[in-house]
């Protein structure tokens, strides 16, 4: 097995729409192309953020091949999640003929069963390919609670497992599951407001969402946490953090592409049945990033 993709810092990257409701292909090739230009190492599309959910299976392979073509050598990692264990085998496969380098693995939609189901439909998926394969870990959201010693089975079981993307909110999960497995597998950070602690306790990778209005910003947090620069990384996480909460909460996608919006770097559209955040949400989210644009020169000069 070649070494993990999954490490570094790697954008949930947002799924941008037309006013037709259609994907905005040439948009996404020059979004993914800005973020790997600040130093991302890769992509993650079709992902939560992505809005994955609410694409249409010809849809996300039209998205793949938008971004294989447009990435270059960076590898595009994408979210296999689908209602059905069939229809995730038939993504993952068509992912790997499209030139994706690896597979982010989440369980299966809506159907919310016992451990063993959601074990059962992952290992599926990973033996239906040959690329390396995350795990996505992500119980708030998908009902399924992948445990360390769970994990570690899993990594036994499935050589081309090779990263896990937590999301518990916990970041004793990560000490817990490199306690279990050592170095066979990379722990990824999958929530915005704790990369700092999540690094601290031994992730080699972030999964970020808010790297899509802030890569640069972003490249440079997850760096100084790497490589121990705490005062320079504890003063760019304060500044941070308003804006990384907001991918903490429901809304979080129409949240992402309200700041992209406000940065320049795309618009608000959202698939339905999700709509633009209205209300109290949205004057909190434009007084966030109000301030942190106001701040934004002296953090990171």
């Amino acid at each position: 097995m070649s070494s993990s993709p999954f490490r570094h810092v790697l954008p949930a990257i947002t799924t941008p729409l037309r006013t037709d409701d259609r994907v905005d292909h040439e948009f996404l090739a020059k979004h993914a192309q800005w973020q790997l230009s600040a130093g991302c190492s890769g992509i993650i599309p079709l992902g939560s953020l992505g809005e994955g959910a609410t694409l249409d299976f010809d849809e996300k392979v039209e998205v793949l091949r938008t971004l294989v073509a447009a990435a270059g050598k960076a590898p595009v990692l994408p979210g296999i999640a689908a209602l059905s264990t069939r229809s995730a085998v038939a993504l993952a496969q068509a992912a790997e003929r499209a030139g994706c380098r690896g597979l982010m693995v989440l369980p299966a939609y809506v159907h919310k069963g016992e451990l063993r189901e959601g074990v059962a439909h992952v290992g599926a998926v990973l033996r239906a390919t040959s690329l390396p394969c995350m795990l996505y870990n992500n119980p708030p959201a998908y009902g399924t609670d992948f445990t360390p010693p769970c994990i570690a089975e899993l990594a036994n079981a499935h050589q081309n497992l090779v990263a896990v993307k937590e999301s518990s909110g916990d970041a004793r999960r990560v000490t817990a599951i490199k306690a279990l497995v050592g170095e066979r597998l990379d722990v990824l950070v999958g929530m915005d407001d704790m990369v700092v602690e999540g690094v601290a306790a031994g992730a080699r990778g972030w999964v970020a969402g808010l790297v899509n209005a802030f890569p640069h910003e972003s490249v440079r947090l997850f760096e100084l946490a790497r490589d121990g620069k705490t005062e320079a990384c504890s003063a760019l996480y304060r500044w941070f953090l308003p804006l990384l909460r907001l991918d903490t909460v429901p809304e979080f996608v129409q949240l992402i592409k309200l700041v992209q919006a406000q940065v320049g770097q795309g618009d608000e559209r959202v698939r339905a049945p999700r709509l633009p955040v209205q209300g109290a949400l949205r004057e909190h989210a434009l007084a966030v990033i109000k301030q942190a644009l106001a701040e934004r020169a002296k953090v990171m000069a």
